[in-house]
């Protein structure tokens, strides 16, 4: 008997998986790429939301967790997927100047916001009053990390690119068979195919469309990361990842003419030079209506987990939530009270 089935090769299922191999545990993972949401994600992470100028939920705890374990896998892996890249947000006015100095005198956003303005002209992009510059700031390439832990996982013989087939678990009093595996337990991080799991389905997990570029912009040489209604990533090469778009009705993974002009439009007003697009793409993140993980345990079968939720910002949650939800299930340890699923329960009794 193996300690956990794990369905789903995304931030989450992958943080899972490596947080219980650490721990001398035995995985068996199953993605058929159905959901592609963290291959096209965009990879940035962030502690502070740029918009209101405030901090990430728990955004030091994610940090101080999330970056050692990814180092790690690099060096497992022997891959680099982790970037380290100053952000800037555009500001727009002084009275946006003003409250950029007053958020980075708290001090939760201290650590986060740099308290001088960065006065740094690029090309092609006016910033009459300046930047405001994010510490602790990068990106994942997510589809290097991807690729390189399928590769190891099937190397240990503990991968299948099979779908998984909810009709065929079998519920033991020790645990699970699943086909000819035996488990204690199944981790269920599916994305937005949460929806499809008979067991989770009535989760409140929403799903909110993003559309993303990759442009390639010879005249505009950038080596940070600029944030305003968009974001333009540096990628190398003279390509710059562009995105993103928001859109709660389109549940489809396909890329929209309406999501391309919406980019091309506020990327025009960032920018003034010319570009090319060279590809344009699209997931649905697994988005949630309170803005809250889904991670705990089936209310009924003690056997069965989810790891969810992770919206926009799966590069700081992925490997937090795992290992919340592994010390959950391994040392009993109580979930935090925002992430556990248990809310939801409550609520739809009430």
């Amino acid at each position: 008997m193996i300690d956990f089935i794990i369905v789903g090769n995304g931030l989450a299922g992958i943080s899972f998986a490596e947080i219980a191999l650490q721990n001398n545990k035995a995985v068996f993972v199953f993605d058929n790429n159905s959901q592609p949401s963290s291959r096209v994600a965009g990879g940035l992470y962030n502690p502070v939301v740029l918009k209101r100028f405030s901090e990430v939920w728990k955004a030091k705890e994610q940090i101080d967790f999330a970056f050692p374990l990814y180092h790690d896998m690099q060096s497992k892996l022997n891959v680099v997927f982790d970037f380290e890249l100053p952000i800037l947000r555009k500001l727009y006015s002084a009275e946006e100047q003003n409250n950029w100095f007053q958020a980075a005198d708290k001090p939760n956003l201290a650590p986060f916001l740099d308290a001088k303005l960065i006065t740094s002209s690029y090309n092609n992009i006016a910033s009459p009053f300046h930047y405001g510059k994010v510490n602790h700031t990068g990106y994942l390439e997510i589809s290097t990390l991807i690729e390189a832990y399928t590769k190891y996982l099937q190397g240990l013989n503990c991968f299948s690119n099979e779908g998984f087939n909810y009709d065929e678990i079998e519920f033991l009093e020790d645990g699970i068979q699943y086909k000819n595996i035996k488990a204690k337990h199944i981790i269920f991080a599916e994305g937005f195919g949460l929806h499809a799991n008979p067991y989770f389905n009535d989760l409140p997990l929403d799903g909110t469309k993003g559309e993303l570029l990759i442009i390639k912009a010879p005249n505009l040489d950038l080596d940070v990361v600029i944030k305003s209604s968009v974001f333009i990533l540096p990628i190398g090469n003279d390509l710059y990842k562009v995105g993103a778009t928001y859109d709660w009705k389109d549940k489809t993974n396909t890329p929209t003419e309406e999501g391309k002009q919406e980019l091309i439009e506020k990327l025009s007003e960032l920018i003034s030079c010319d570009f090319e697009i060279v590809k344009h793409f699209a997931g649905v993140r697994p988005t949630v209506k309170d803005r809250r993980p889904l991670v705990g345990t089936h209310p009924t079968h003690s056997q069965l987990h989810v790891l969810n939720g992770l919206g926009t910002r799966g590069v700081m949650l992925g490997p937090y939530l795992a290992n919340q939800l592994f010390q959950h299930i391994e040392n009993d340890i109580p979930l935090e009270k925002e992430i556990d699923i248990i809310r939801c329960y409550k609520k739809n009794r009430n």
